[in-house]
């Protein structure tokens, strides 16, 4: 049985790749280069450090600035057009009422995090918050998710990651807990779980 979940923020609890797009056009825009949308979101859903290492040696520019021009262009970008995606809340609801634990996992940083959870009333849902920005080593390492498990003394058998990339999936394994890929991207790293919409995960764990 399921009874906590380890989440990742970044088209996994929230939407947020179309800001990430737009950003990363824009920031291009600025230098006076253009690249389709569709390909720089294919990129970003890799990673944004994918994306920006691949653009930059595609227009030899340095990866250190437009990643710089990039941040400041999200920045400016409101919370509030990153929205939660739908029924998300309600499956950290039922964790809750199971008394378990809805913590996050991410590459993002806290303040950033708690930002979008204010914006769309989500603080009192999610229990912590453990970020790359704390020292952890960088996926597919799974320090970040055995520190999340060993704080609170969450029982690997009884704790999902959901997440959307390939790492995430690897160092969910290599962490020991169950996984789930939310999306439609392939893997060659099969998960425990692949879900399309939050009610399907919803069901599965009112039926446990």
């Amino acid at each position: 049985m399921i009874k906590n979940i380890l989440w990742k923020v970044d088209g996994v609890l929230f939407d947020t790749y179309p800001a990430f797009t737009y950003a990363i056009s824009k920031s291009l825009n600025e230098q006076g280069l253009t690249m389709a949308l569709n390909v720089i979101d294919g990129y970003v859903r890799h990673s944004i450090d994918h994306c920006i290492d691949t653009i930059a040696q595609r227009f030899k520019l340095d990866p250190n600035l437009l990643h710089t021009r990039f941040t400041e262009t999200y920045r400016e970008i409101p919370p509030d057009n990153q929205l939660p995606f739908p029924d998300v809340r309600n499956v950290c609801t039922t964790v809750h009422a199971r008394r378990g634990l809805n913590v996050i996992v991410t590459h993002r940083s806290i303040k950033s995090t708690q930002r979008l959870l204010k914006v769309h009333d989500f603080s009192a849902l999610i229990d912590d918050i453990f970020s790359f920005e704390q020292g952890f080593s960088r996926k597919p390492d799974s320090s970040l998710l055995l520190a999340a498990l060993e704080k609170h003394n969450l029982d690997p058998s009884k704790t999902l990651l959901v997440c959307g990339r390939e790492f995430d999936i690897q160092a969910g394994r290599a962490a020991g807990v169950r996984t789930c890929l939310f999306g439609q991207t392939e893997l060659t790293s099969s998960s425990d779980l692949q879900i399309n919409a939050y009610g399907q995960l919803q069901e599965m764990l009112t039926t446990q």
